[in-house]
């Protein structure tokens, strides 16, 4: 069974994303998460990415991520991610450009009671900036 709630929980958590319906993600965080790998400027807890998703997806509001491959068992989803988007608004001090973005990630999710409550993940935002047309380096 906790498997199976694991992996919903994990759905969930990507239709909140999908849709805009961050303030779902507060039934699906722990207040206690521990992230391992935050985004430059989250805060804590389910605020955090409820903060962080609306800032991407201010700049991405077409931003759509879909799973490529998952592997769960009963403490943890893992999986693999493309995230693809339009660049319409601020993204890291950088102003819309109406390109399009596609970039890959990995996540790892620790659950108990059906909430996330550590993370692991890895996002390719020097890819986002590199599409956009940014100068990283």
């Amino acid at each position: 069974m906790g498997k199976e709630r694991n992996i919903e929980a994990q759905k969930k958590f990507g239709e909140a994303i999908n849709s805009g319906n961050l303030e779902q993600l507060r039934d699906l965080v722990s207040h206690e998460v521990t992230e391992h790998d935050p985004a430059p400027n989250q805060g804590p807890g389910a605020q955090g990415y409820i903060d962080f998703f609306t800032m991407m997806r201010n700049a991405f509001p077409d931003m759509k991520t879909e799973v490529e491959h998952m592997v769960a068992n009963d403490d943890s989803v893992s999986f693999a991610y493309t995230l693809r988007g339009t660049h319409k608004g601020d993204f890291m001090g950088i102003s819309g450009t109406g390109k399009s973005v596609e970039v890959r990630g990995m996540q790892i999710s620790r659950f108990k009671d059906g909430k996330m409550v550590e993370r692991w993940g890895s996002s390719d935002e020097l890819g986002i900036l590199k599409q956009i047309g940014a100068n990283p380096v």
